[in-house]
């Protein structure tokens, strides 16, 4: 049941704005409440945030990785190896990664052949936010693995290109520089 939901979900919210902003000139009352369409909406919400962390957590567990992964706040799940040497990367730093991504189940998305590198401007947007929590998180010459949920990655419609809607997402990340 829950796949049904996960698969339907972006068309679910489609509809039920849409149920929500057609009416006959307001003279008949909706079934159902705002107040009880947002709360049904967050429950959905937090159903989907449970799912993922289950799915991430198999995925710890099946690689191995349970007594190395730490996690934050926000939800990303990661793991910084090598040793420090320097200063952290900062908000409003110019950075340059290598990296890989892929999908849990292994399927690679982008530079799993050939690590892409990138340069961006850390907190001004532009990658996944798990991508740049994760950097932060980095000095040079550190790599990382990143585990992120699909709210801090490509959210309910993916990138349109290799990373499907609600995609959880393994990055392989690399520090390269800090500017």
């Amino acid at each position: 049941m829950i796949r049904i939901v996960l698969r339907y979900l972006p068309a679910i919210l489609l509809l039920t704005c849409a149920f929500y902003s057609c009416g006959d000139s307001g003279n008949k009352k909706p079934s159902v409440s705002l107040s009880q369409a947002k709360e049904q909406l967050e429950n959905i919400n937090k159903e989907l945030v449970k799912n993922d962390r289950e799915q991430i957590e198999a995925y710890i567990k099946r690689y191995s990785l349970d007594t190395i992964v730490s996690q934050n706040g926000a939800g990303l799940y990661y793991v910084v190896l090598g040793e420090p040497k320097g200063t952290l990367a900062q908000n409003g730093n110019l950075v340059t990664i290598s990296y890989s991504v892929s999908l849990l189940d292994g399927t690679s998305c982008y530079g799993n052949d050939k690590p892409l590198q990138i340069q961006f401007l850390v907190g001004q947007g532009g990658v996944a936010s798990g991508l740049e929590q994760g950097v932060l998180l980095m000095t040079v010459g550190q790599k990382a693995k990143l585990i992120v949920p699909p709210h801090l990655g490509y959210g309910l419609i993916g990138d349109g290109e290799k990373i499907p809607p609600r995609a959880i997402l393994v990055y392989d990340v690399e520090l390269l520089s800090i500017d």
